[in-house]
């Protein structure tokens, strides 16, 4: 049965449980969310660092074997009977659903179990990746789906706010809560990356999944052509092999680095000037963070990545802001 009397069950669904924005913000919601409130659940499909991180501060982890990012119809078919069992027998009163493939499978099986507050959060609709216009038109349809089979839809900014009160029935549901960081959290030396370079060089850094939206290729085909630019590359993806072989070939090795994961806090103060390539954002935890360490910032202007260049206070991007904004929501 559903905890009447007690805390409030929150289940957040997404699809991979590996190092991203949608992961750090669904481990900064359930291990900040008021525990004498709610009991916080994870499900995930692909695992990886999320589910560790959760299982080390006692967060229980559940996965779906058969959910994975790309379309599979008979994987989808199974995982959404996977989200539907796991569903029933937990009888959440929140069903927090984040990515699409987790977010389309999850408001549908969760309308049919009848749970009482189903929120899906939007990290960059993915219909605005530059893909086909038929591609588009199919993830516009699905994505326009889960939103309306949801209660609440969060744009995590006014760009993809915008483009929810756009779409037909959705208006009205959709809410803009911003990602939010540790305004007080410490930065360390960086010199995990700094040393790893020439004395004296000026350090151009980047930090996120290594994948086609964050375009970290545009970084090592600027240095092709720049002598004098040394690149430092931070984090995990599938584009890992792609770029180390650019990098290879391209003759970069002591110019471009790619570093793998490292905490932000501790990689920032290594560079010189932050750059942000991407073809398409939501909010972008790593832009927040370089911002709060007061580094000089080069950035495409895509999603909400304006609203931060743009912003004269941080305060709203407070990770105390966002959680109360978001808890909001689960009444």
């Amino acid at each position: 049965m559903r905890n009447t009397a007690g805390r409030k069950k929150v289940l957040y669904i997404i699809t991979k449980a590996t190092n991203g924005g949608a992961q750090k913000y669904v481990y900064d919601l359930a291990t900040n969310i008021p525990k004498e409130q709610f009991e916080p659940i994870v499900a995930y499909g692909t695992h990886g660092k999320l589910a560790e991180d959760l299982s080390t501060v006692g967060i229980q982890v559940l996965r779906f074997p058969s959910l994975g990012r790309d379309l599979a119809i008979v994987g989808d078919i199974k995982s959404f009977f996977e989200m539907l069992k796991i569903i029933r027998k937990i009888k959440p009163d929140v069903l927090h659903l984040n990515s699409s493939k987790a977010g389309g499978l999850g408001a549908l099986a969760g309308r049919i179990a009848g749970v009482p507050k189903i929120i899906f959060s939007v990290h960059g609709w993915p219909f605005k990746e530059p893909r086909n216009l038929f591609w588009r038109g199919i993830v516009f349809t699905a994505s326009w789906l889960t939103a309306l089979l949801s209660h609440r839809v969060i744009c995590v900014s006014d760009y993809d706010l915008r483009t929810a009160q756009r779409m037909p029935l959705i208006s009205g549901k959709a809410v803009r809560v911003y990602n939010g960081i540790n305004l007080h959290a410490l930065f360390g030396s960086g010199d995990m990356v700094r040393n790893t370079f020439p004395a004296g060089v000026h350090i151009t850094g980047t930090i996120g999944e290594l994948n086609k939206n964050k375009n970290q290729i545009a970084l090592v085909e600027q240095a092709k052509n720049d002598p004098d630019m040394y690149v430092a590359i931070v984090g995990e993806g599938e584009l890992r092999t792609y770029l180390d072989a650019k990098i290879k070939e391209y003759d970069l090795s002591r110019r471009v680095k790619l570093f793998g994961f490292i905490p932000s806090n501790e990689a920032l103060k290594g560079f010189d000037r932050f750059s942000l390539p991407s073809l398409k954002e939501g909010l972008p935890y790593a832009l927040l963070e370089a911002k709060a360490a007061g580094l000089l910032i080069v950035a495409n202007r895509v999603g909400g990545v304006g609203e931060i260049l743009d912003a004269n206070d941080l305060r709203e991007f407070s990770l105390e802001n966002m959680v109360d904004k978001t808890i909001a929501l689960y009444s």
